[in-house]
């Protein structure tokens, strides 16, 4: 088992993690002796929260645990270990023809971290990446083994743990038969159309993507279509034209590492992504903060910040406007809503986004807008709690199951349980 005194930052170098100690188990076992006799400990994913959502003084990679991926048939599940990237796990999955409903916009995540956090990808019948798991394993703060699977009353709470639980060493997630999606890019929707054709745009295909910086125009509309559903649109979209050669999300950027467009149609795992394994995804070093909110409210409050562009703009690289479905799970940010996400990747100017960030949560204030637990947000816990209505279940779960506070980190004190 190796350890290291130098956790170093996260993939955007933007964090620093204060940690004194990385684990790195290669044994269940030996996660249970970490865990157990750890005073202050957090499971580290594949470093891609812009916050110290996953810091503590000892910190504990599940990178080196086998992947041993299963894939059940019969089931129609597939289990596997926690740290996995969904990289890695597509190839599995490919080889055995099954597929997952959706991806986040890069596969270079871990399982565990991604569905903590409820990261999500795209699309007016998907829901987040969480809300296709179906069974998980536990490491509680005793060292004991808590398994969990849809159904149990306690199931819902845990699965959008945002770590506070314990180290989620498995997970189980729901799989369908494989599928081919085609992608095309639109560009220059104008602002009259998005707001008269709203919902036709972000569902007109299986997965929709407006990428603005909230200009005279929207520079590029991605939108990705199963094979084995009806295709709603060709070459408009509603006044925006198809792109005649690939594109960037930051349009001055090579496209090179980003999934294939021009509607040439391939795997689920090579489109539903916006970038693709083995590349820098998005610009490299960014900070980023997203809000969802309710579908009700997408026009207000698209119009609250765009009211705000002139401040934004200077440190903007670009935002992204998606829809996600709605779930159970207590802690997602899309909790019994149908969600519109708001997204912003920022310069690596950290003092300039804080105060950014500020004026965004004041105008999004009226909307119920919930941020995105692994971004940059300034909300604190006496501001969240209200924006959820298992919040108070949550704690008491996470007291009853973690009583000596073990994974009860700074971020969770101030963000979540409000005892910073």
């Amino acid at each position: 088992m190796a350890e290291t005194q130098t956790p170093g930052r996260n993939w955007a170098g933007n964090y620093t993690y204060r940690a004194e100690k990385l684990h790195r188990p290669t044994t269940i076992e030996q996660v249970q002796e970490i865990v157990a006799h750890a005073t202050s400990v957090h499971v580290l994913g594949s470093r891609h929260s812009f916050n110290d959502i996953a810091d503590a003084s000892e910190l504990l990679s599940l990178a080196d645990l086998p992947a041993d991926v299963v894939v059940d048939h019969a089931a129609h599940t597939v289990s596997l270990a926690g740290g996995i990237t969904y990289g890695a796990l597509s190839k599995t999955l490919n080889d055995e023809g099954v597929a997952l409903h959706t991806l986040a916009s890069l596969p270079h995540i871990s399982v565990a971290g991604a569905v903590a956090t409820a990261t999500h990808g795209s699309g007016v019948t998907c829901g987040n990446l969480a809300s296709a798991v179906a069974g998980l394993e536990i490491v509680t703060s005793s060292g004991e083994i808590l398994k969990v699977s849809r159904g149990n009353p306690d199931f819902d709470g845990l699965v959008v743990g945002l770590g506070a639980i314990g180290a989620v060493t498995r997970i189980t997630l729901d799989v369908q038969p494989a599928y081919e999606v085609k992608q095309q890019v639109f560009e220059g929707l104008s602002w009259k159309a998005l707001y008269d054709h709203f919902d036709e745009i972000t569902s007109c295909g299986y997965s929709v993507s407006i990428f603005t910086r909230w200009g005279e125009t929207h520079e590029q509309v991605w939108v990705k279509s199963r094979m084995d559903m009806p295709n709603q649109i060709e070459d408009d979209l509603f006044g925006a034209v198809a792109a005649t050669v690939e594109r960037h999300p930051l349009i001055e950027l090579d496209p090179t590492p980003c999934t294939p467009q021009l509607s040439r149609p391939g795997l689920w795992s090579d489109r539903l992504a916006h970038f693709r394994m083995g590349y820098t995804p998005s610009n490299g070093e960014e900070i980023q903060s997203e809000y969802l909110l309710p579908r009700r409210h997408a026009i207000a409050a698209i119009e609250a910040v765009r009211a705000l562009a002139a401040q934004l703009r200077p440190i903007l690289l670009v935002s992204e406007i998606r829809r996600v479905a709605a779930d159970q799970l207590w802690m997602s940010t899309s909790y019994e809503q149908d969600s519109v996400c708001i997204h912003f990747t920022w310069k690596r100017e950290p003092d300039a986004v804080q105060e950014m960030v500020a004026q965004i949560e004041a105008a999004l204030s009226p909307f119920a807008a919930r941020p995105h637990w692994g971004k940059v947000f300034h909300a604190d816990a006496p501001a969240i709690a209200p924006l959820y209505t298992h919040y108070s279940d949550f704690v008491h779960l996470v007291e009853r199951l973690d009583p000596r506070g073990a994974f009860r980190n700074a971020w969770l004190k101030a963000h979540v349980f409000g005892d910073a």
